[in-house]
C-alpha cells in the first residue's frame, strides 16, 4: 500500500493541477519537481532535489498542501496526511482556500498581453525575481509587500511586474489592479493641481481604492517633492491595508542618495531583488521563445540554429534589444521573400553587431538611448516639437552628444537640424540644471551608464 502513492505520484499532481486550475507556471515553478521520499505510519513525505522549491516549502506547504492530499485521496482512495521535508525542516499542511468571481477590474495603463509568466524565460540571472515576483502573484499582500525589482533597461522588470497583474486577474478578476509609469503617476498628480483642487481627493481615491498597484520607474519620482511625497502616502495607505505594491527601478534604493532614510527603508519591509543581464543560454531560449509566440500568431517563421547562436553571441546590451533584433531579421527576410541565413542576420544587424570593436558613441546614439529612456521616437527628438516631454529629452541629448561623443556643437546641430547657438543654448541650459535640479542629475547619471557603463 506505501508504495501506491509512489506509483501513481504523476497521475496524482496532474489531477491537483487539472481539478484546482493550477495554472501551467505554478505548477511548473512549484510543483512539476515535487517527488516522494517515503511514505510512513501513514504519512507521504514530499521533498524536491530542486533548492529553489525546498527553500519554499512553508509556501507550497500553505498554497497547494490541500490539493495535493486531496488528490492522493482520490487517486488512491486512501486518507494519508502529507508533510513537506528538506534537510532541515519538515513542514506540515496548512489548509487553504480559493475563491473568484468574473468581472476583471484592470486599472490604469492596459497590461500587455504578451507579458505573463508563461512568457518569462527563466534562468539563473532572474530566478529569484521570478520566483519571488509568482508567490507576491500568489498570495497579494500577505508576503513580499512591497516587492521591489530593479535592474537595467530592457532586463525584463517590466514584464515580470505585468505578469503579476495579469496572474492575479485570471485567479480573482474581482481584484482592482492599477498599473502607472511614475511619469503618468506624476502628471496626473500635477493635472489635480493645476485644477485647483488644493487636496486632490479624487487622484488620492482613485490611487487608494485598488487592491494591487504596479508603478514602473520609480527613479522619475525620486527628487520631485511634492510627487515623492504623495506616492508614499499612497503606498503607507495601500501598506496598511495589506494592498500589495509592486515598483520596479534601475537601481537599488540604497543608491538614491538623495532618498529620506524613512522612505529608504520602507522599500525594504518586503523584499529587493535584481535582473542581471542573460548570459548565452539565456539568450538563446529568450528567442526560442519568441519564434514560439511568433508561430502562435499565426507566423510561419523558421530560424536555423547557427542564425540563434550569432544572434545570442553577438548582442549583448538588453533583452528588449536582443528580441528587437529578431524581428528585424525575420521582417528583413519577409522583405526579400527568401530564408533567414546567418548572413542575411550579419546583414540586417550590422548596425547593432560589431565584433571584437569598441562601442563608437555616436549622436545617433544617445539620441536612440534617450529616447528610448524618456518613452518617446528619435523622431521626435529631432522634430520641431517644444512640448516639454519632448523638448527637455533633446537639450539632454545634446548635452550628453557634447560630453561623451568628440563632436564639435557645429555638427551636432546639423544632427539635431538645429544652429550653432541652440545647441550651445541648450547643453549650458542642462549644465547650469545639473547642481540645482536633483532629479534632472540623477536622470543624466542614469543615461551616462547606459551609454556606456565605462564612462564616470
Amino acid at each position: 500500500m506505501s508504495n501506491t502513492v509512489q506509483e501513481k505520484w504523476d497521475e496524482i499532481l496532474d489531477f491537483a493541477r487539472q481539478e484546482y486550475n493550477i495554472s501551467n507556471v505554478s505548477f511548473n515553478t512549484w510543483i512539476k519537481d515535487l517527488y516522494v521520499k517515503k511514505v510512513e505510519d501513514n504519512t507521504v513525505y514530499i521533498t524536491s532535489d530542486n533548492s529553489n522549491i525546498t527553500s519554499n516549502f512553508n509556501h507550497i506547504s500553505t498554497k497547494y498542501g490541500l490539493f495535493i492530499k486531496t488528490a492522493i485521496h482520490e487517486i488512491t482512495d486512501t486518507e494519508y496526511d502529507i508533510k513537506f521535508e528538506n534537510e532541515t525542516d519538515t513542514i506540515g499542511t496548512v489548509s487553504s482556500s480559493a475563491a473568484s468571481s468574473k468581472v476583471i477590474h484592470n486599472e490604469g495603463l492596459p497590461l500587455n498581453p504578451d507579458y505573463t509568466f508563461d512568457n518569462f524565460v527563466v534562468s539563473k540571472n532572474n530566478q529569484l525575481a521570478h520566483a519571488t515576483a509568482l508567490k507576491a502573484a500568489e498570495s497579494p499582500g500577505d508576503i513580499y509587500n512591497p516587492l521591489y525589482i530593479y535592474g537595467d533597461s530592457g532586463l525584463g522588470k517590466t514584464h515580470l511586474m505585468q505578469s503579476i497583474g495579469h496572474f492575479i486577474l485570471e485567479n480573482d478578476p474581482d481584484k482592482k489592479v492599477m498599473f502607472v509609469t511614475s511619469d503618468i503617476f506624476t502628471n496626473e498628480l500635477i493635472d489635480s493641481i493645476r485644477k485647483g483642487d488644493a487636496s486632490p481627493a479624487a487622484f488620492r481615491e482613485k490611487y487608494r481604492n485598488i487592491d494591487v498597484l504596479l508603478i514602473d520607474d520609480i527613479q522619475f519620482i525620486i527628487g520631485k517633492d511634492r510627487t515623492q511625497e504623495e506616492f508614499f502616502y499612497t503606498f503607507n495607505a495601500l501598506y496598511e491595508a495589506k494592498k500589495q505594491i509592486v515598483i520596479t527601478s534601475d537601481k537599488p534604493p540604497k543608491d538614491f542618495t538623495t532618498l529620506d532614510e524613512r522612505w529608504r527603508s520602507r522599500f525594504g519591509w518586503g523584499i529587493i531583488v535584481d535582473l542581471t543581464p542573460p548570459d548565452y543560454e539565456t539568450k538563446v531560449a529568450i528567442l526560442q521563445k519568441k519564434l514560439d509566440l511568433k508561430q502562435l500568431e499565426g507566423n510561419s517563421v523558421s530560424i536555423d540554429n547557427d542564425v540563434i547562436s550569432y544572434m545570442a553571441e553577438n548582442i549583448n546590451s538588453n533583452i528588449r534589444t536582443l528580441e528587437g533584433a529578431l524581428t528585424k531579421v525575420i521582417a528583413l527576410a519577409k522583405i526579400q521573400k527568401t530564408s533567414v541565413t546567418k548572413e542575411l542576420a550579419e546583414y540586417a544587424l550590422r548596425d547593432l553587431v560589431t565584433p571584437n570593436q569598441k562601442k563608437i558613441i555616436t549622436p545617433e546614439f544617445i539620441i536612440g538611448v534617450v529616447a528610448e529612456h524618456f518613452h518617446i521616437s528619435p523622431n521626435d527628438i529631432l522634430s520641431s516639437k517644444r512640448d516639454k516631454v519632448i523638448a527637455v529629452p533633446r537639450q539632454i541629448a545634446m548635452y550628453l552628444s557634447n560630453e561623451y561623443t568628440g563632436f564639435t556643437t557645429t555638427k551636432i546641430g546639423e544632427i539635431f537640424g538645429r544652429d550653432h547657438a541652440t545647441v550651445i543654448h541648450n547643453i549650458n541650459k542642462i549644465k547650469e540644471l545639473r547642481p540645482k535640479d536633483i532629479s534632472m542629475d540623477e536622470t543624466i547619471k542614469v543615461l551616462i551608464n547606459k551609454i556606456n557603463p565605462d564612462v564616470e
